[in-house]
C-alpha cells in the first residue's frame, strides 16, 4: 500500500508540473502577446507568483476538492486512476493547443474513478461538482463583465492623456496585473493536488489505523471544524511547498501552444487591455477560490476576461468561433475525464494493482 501512496505522490507533482506549463498561458499570454515581456522573463515572472502564493492563501481548495466524493468509499486505486486521467486530458489538450481546466480534469478524474469504483453516481459530492459546473459557465461571464468595466473606466479616465505615456505607464502596470494574476493561479490551482495528496494519505492512515501501525509524521493529515462546523485541512508543510513549486516550475516550462490561443487568437490585446484582463482575472480568482473555497478554473477567468476586453472595441473584435470552441472543450472537460478515469480504473483493478 506504501507503492501505491509513493507513486500517487509522485504522479500528483507530476501533474501540477503539467498543470503549469499547461496553464502558464494563462498568467503570460496578454503580457507576452504585447511585448512587456519576452517569453522566458514572462515565465519566470509568472513562477515566482506562483510560489510566492504558497505564504498568502490557506487551503480552502485543498479542502473541496478532498471533498469531491464520499471519503469512506475512496481507495488508492481511485485516487491513482483519477490522477492518470487527470494527466492523460491536460497532455491531449495542450497537444492540440486547447485551453482546458486542469482544476476541472483532476476533479472530473477523481469522480469518474469512483463512479467506477462502486458502480454508482451517488458516492459524488453533489455540491461540490455542481458548484464547479456552474463556475464554468459563471467564471468567464464574472471576468468578462469585469474587464469590461475596467477598460470603460481605464479609457474615460485616460481620456485626455497623451497615448505614448499611457501606453508606457500600461506597460509598466501589466507586470502588476501579471503578477497579481499569477498569484491567483498559484494559489487557485497548486491547492487541487494538495488535496488528492491528502485524501491519499487519509486512506493510507485509516489503513494504518485498522491493522495497529505507527503514522509517520510525514503523513500525517487531519482536519478540525470550527465553532461555525466548517472544516479546515491540516497538512505537513512539504506537501504544499512541493506541489507550489511542481506548478512554478511547469510554469516556467512554458506553454507554447495554449499561449499563441489565449494571447492572439481571441482578440488583440494591448497594454491597457492587458492591464484591464489581468486585474478583472485576479479579482474573480481571489473572491472565488479563497473566498468561496471553489476551484474556479484560471482558464476560463482569463479567457473570459480576454473576452471583456475585445468587446469594448467592438463584438467583432472577439473571435467568437474561437470563444465557442473554447467553450465545448470546458463543457466536455469533466465527462470526458470521468470516462478516461472509469477506464483506468478498471484497467488498475484488472491488473491486480
Amino acid at each position: 500500500m506504501l507503492t501505491i501512496l509513493i507513486v500517487i505522490i509522485v504522479l500528483a507533482f507530476v501533474f501540477d508540473l503539467i498543470n503549469g506549463f499547461h496553464d502558464a498561458a494563462n498568467s503570460i499570454a496578454t503580457v507576452v502577446s504585447t511585448k512587456v515581456l519576452a517569453p522566458l522573463p514572462a515565465v519566470m515572472w509568472a513562477a515566482f507568483f506562483n510560489f510566492v502564493a504558497y505564504w498568502i492563501f490557506d487551503l480552502k481548495v485543498a479542502n473541496t476538492v478532498a471533498k469531491t466524493v464520499d471519503s469512506s468509499v475512496i481507495s488508492l486505486q481511485v485516487i491513482l486512476a483519477g490522477i492518470v486521467a487527470a494527466i492523460i486530458w491536460n497532455l491531449l489538450t495542450w497537444y492540440f493547443g486547447i485551453p482546458s481546466s486542469s482544476s476541472h480534469t483532476l476533479i472530473g478524474g477523481f469522480a469518474g474513478a469512483a463512479v467506477a469504483h462502486t458502480g454508482s453516481f451517488a458516492v459524488i459530492n453533489q455540491a461540490v461538482i455542481l458548484k464547479t459546473i456552474g463556475f464554468i459557465f459563471l467564471a468567464p461571464i464574472i471576468g468578462m463583465l469585469m474587464s469590461y468595466l475596467i477598460t470603460l473606466v481605464i479609457l474615460w479616465t485616460c481620456r485626455r492623456v497623451n497615448p505614448h505615456h499611457a501606453d508606457k505607464w500600461f506597460k509598466r502596470l501589466q507586470l502588476v496585473s501579471s503578477g497579481a494574476f499569477s498569484l491567483g493561479h498559484g494559489g487557485s490551482d497548486s491547492q487541487k493536488v494538495v488535496g488528492i495528496i491528502s485524501a491519499a494519505m487519509m486512506v493510507y492512515i485509516a489503513h494504518l489505523n485498522v491493522n495497529g501501525l505507527h503514522i509517520p509524521d510525514w503523513v500525517h493529515v487531519s482536519e478540525t471544524v470550527d465553532a461555525l462546523g466548517k472544516k479546515h485541512l491540516h497538512v505537513p508543510a512539504w506537501i504544499p511547498i512541493s506541489c507550489y513549486t511542481a506548478i512554478s516550475v511547469g510554469t516556467m516550462m512554458g506553454g507554447w501552444r495554449i499561449v499563441k490561443t489565449m494571447g492572439t487568437k481571441i482578440t488583440k490585446v494591448t497594454p491597457v487591455e492587458g492591464v484591464a484582463a489581468e486585474t478583472a482575472g485576479a479579482v474573480t480568482l481571489f473572491a472565488v477560490s479563497q473566498g468561496l473555497g471553489i476551484p474556479v478554473s484560471t482558464t476560463h477567468t482569463i479567457a473570459g476576461s480576454i473576452m471583456g476586453v475585445g468587446m469594448t472595441k467592438r463584438l467583432s473584435a472577439v473571435r467568437w468561433g474561437v470563444a465557442s470552441n473554447l467553450l465545448v472543450a470546458w463543457v466536455l472537460t469533466i465527462p470526458v475525464s470521468m470516462f478516461i478515469a472509469g477506464l483506468v480504473y478498471l484497467a488498475i483493478t484488472a491488473m491486480g494493482i
